[in-house]
């Protein structure tokens, strides 16, 4: 523990951390305290910044010129002086190679390449919300918030229908583990089963191509070379983590808010919010990825702290999210906030290249709850992620009602 005030700082790098103590109450003191906080070496690795404002948060996102991610991009990995994926995989890839694989990905997440997918998306989430509501009741992660961004990715990259649910269970394993175990280190061997699974994938795509991302990416060059298996795997590798985890623990986390705040829930039903609107405040208030990481590469000045090239920095998006300087009423749940400036889908050189799906997926849960759904109770306790990485729920039990609007009607 680090005292600041009169509160303890619990370790961050502890998942037990977020399960046990009030880590709003945390962050506001941080936020007002101690802005730009030392984290000290611990049992899990060497000491670290932690930056809780959004002015900061903004501040090291936006400077890869000063702040590298190609050590890691996160505690799990940062705290062990590296990523694999360095220089290779566009998350933890800076520079001029950045930024040319993130234009090729970028022509396989353009609205008009996805106009199928997001047809897709929309009629999927109808008939699952529609099965739902004849059953009366569902766990909102399992039957819904489950589906959606592992059916749209697969989509997306044109994974076999046979495979999905192989996937998803790696997926979730590799990143959020449900519960405390002797078994912690599953999440590594979940990993090499991902890139197990698509290595052979980008076997198949070598003999015969189509329009996916991985196609792309076998039959390109990127600053004059051909990106070679590994690249290629590990990018794939990044895509359907990121595509799976953030939109899925959002939807959970979006109908948890709507059943504690029925005020909004009638301002959704009713129209007196826009879909697009409530999807912002929902990725705002879920921030499902809790943290990003950086290196300094060079010296720099941070609310008034001297930060070292080779320092390890840590921006806590959970924290920025809520900040009062930018965000009136913060700790309100407001769908027709505006503005909203909130960073959960990250800011900068790295803003999240699947932000647009992920926006539909999200606009599309909301659009088929208000138009199918008439009243949604919670029927049971939720049962939340065990991780320092992301936040949300891995179960959420509801009832949910139907609504005799005729607008609710499914069409393919």
């Amino acid at each position: 523990m680090v005292q600041v005030s009169d509160i303890d700082i619990p370790n961050l790098v502890d998942p037990r951390t977020y399960a046990n103590h009030d880590m709003p109450g945390i962050w506001r003191l941080l936020r007002s305290k101690d802005p730009l906080h030392w984290h000290p070496e611990s049992s899990y690795g060497p000491g670290f910044w932690v930056l809780t404002r959004h002015a900061e948060v903004s501040q090291v996102l936006r400077d890869d010129n000063t702040f590298s991610s190609e050590k890691g991009n996160v505690l799990a990995t940062m705290l062990h002086g590296r990523d694999a994926g360095a220089g290779r995989m566009l998350a933890v890839t800076d520079g001029h190679h950045h930024t040319e694989l993130r234009k090729l990905l970028l022509r396989a997440f353009a609205p008009r390449a996805l106009e199928g997918v997001v047809h897709r998306v929309r009629r999927i989430t109808r008939r699952l919300v529609t099965d739902a509501v004849e059953r009366g009741h569902c766990d909102v992660a399992r039957d819904i918030a489950s589906v959606i961004p592992l059916e749209t990715i697969c989509d997306l990259l044109d994974i076999p229908v046979s495979d999905r649910q192989y996937v998803l269970n790696l997926t979730k394993s590799a990143l959020s583990l449900n519960y405390e175990s002797q078994y912690a280190d599953g999440d590594q061997a979940a990993r090499r089963e991902i890139l197990t699974y698509f290595s052979n994938l980008v076997q198949e795509r070598r003999k015969t191509l189509g329009s996916d991302p991985i196609s792309l990416m076998v039959n390109a060059e990127v600053g004059g070379r051909r990106l070679d298996d590994i690249d290629i795997i590990l990018n794939c590798y990044s895509l359907i983590m990121g595509g799976d985890e953030t939109s899925r623990l959002a939807m959970i986390g979006a109908v948890k808010a709507l059943t504690e705040n029925p005020v909004q829930w009638a301002a959704l039903r009713n129209g007196d919010v826009t879909v697009e609107s409530a999807t912002e405040e929902v990725l705002r208030w879920t921030t499902p990825t809790m943290h990003f990481g950086r290196t300094a590469i060079a010296e720099t000045w941070l609310a008034g702290h001297r930060i070292a090239p080779g320092d390890l920095v840590t921006v806590w998006l959970v924290s920025a999210n809520r900040d009062e300087m930018v965000f009136p009423d913060a700790d309100s749940f407001h769908l027709g906030r505006s503005p909203n400036r909130h960073l959960s889908l990250g800011y900068g050189r790295h803003f999240c290249l699947g932000a647009y799906l992920g926006r539909v997926e999200i606009s599309a849960m909301l659009d088929a709850l208000r138009t199918l759904v008439a009243r949604i109770e919670q029927l049971g306790p939720e049962q939340y992620i065990y991780s320092n990485f992301l936040s949300g729920m891995s179960s959420l039990p509801v009832s949910l009602d139907g609504t005799l609007r005729s607008d609710g009607d499914v069409h393919d």
